[in-house]
């Protein structure tokens, strides 16, 4: 059997990634992307080395404090709510239960999250695309509910703020939303 150079391989793994991909987010894609112009923005190539991307990514601490100031914002509106916050890959990287919150809250905050910073878009945008395309709802670890902000550097996504357990959609993401605003500072 002949050997692969590492190109080769690595050449063929993107390959099949995209046809993969393709086959099974393609219909999605179409409906669920984010406007065209952002993405490329936090993700550039590195001019010595083609094989290799630079990305931006929120710190850990940096997410630590947008959490934070996230349930402290609930906290003023008397709101138990919990809040996690993603990185671009949607892997978590904080996740506070505010005293009080729910037990369901936790895990919705994360998929909030997720979602947000997988479509670049706030949640409750992204409910209304539902009625375009209905089975966006089933793509596993997203949850299409109000409460979901991306965290975007140049208009690209870097993390996700996720928040559940306030009385609506529109709480859960106004706090989210001062999470994300509390990175500007």
């Amino acid at each position: 059997m002949k050997k692969s150079s590492m190109r080769t391989r690595v050449l063929t793994g993107a390959v099949a990634a995209a046809a993969l991909g393709a086959g099974t987010f393609g219909a999605v894609s179409a409906n669920a992307s984010a406007p065209a112009a952002a993405p490329a923005a936090a993700v550039r190539a590195d001019a010595a080395d083609k094989n290799l991307q630079q990305t931006t990514h929120l710190t850990v601490a940096a997410a630590t404090e947008a959490a934070q100031a996230t349930l402290d914002a609930a906290k003023k509106e008397n709101q138990r709510v919990s809040v996690a916050v993603v990185d671009r890959n949607g892997n978590t990287l904080v996740t506070l239960r505010g005293d009080g919150a729910g037990p369901q809250s936790y895990e919705a905050a994360e998929k909030k999250a997720f979602t947000a910073v997988s479509w670049n878009a706030p949640t409750s945008e992204l409910v209304k695309r539902l009625e375009q395309a209905p089975t966006l709802k089933d793509i596993p670890g997203t949850l299409f509910l109000g409460g979901g902000a991306p965290v975007q550097v140049k208009g690209a996504p870097v993390a996700g703020i996720g928040v559940a357990g306030a009385p609506s959609g529109d709480l859960d993401e106004k706090f989210a939303r001062a999470g994300v605003a509390s990175l500007t500072k």
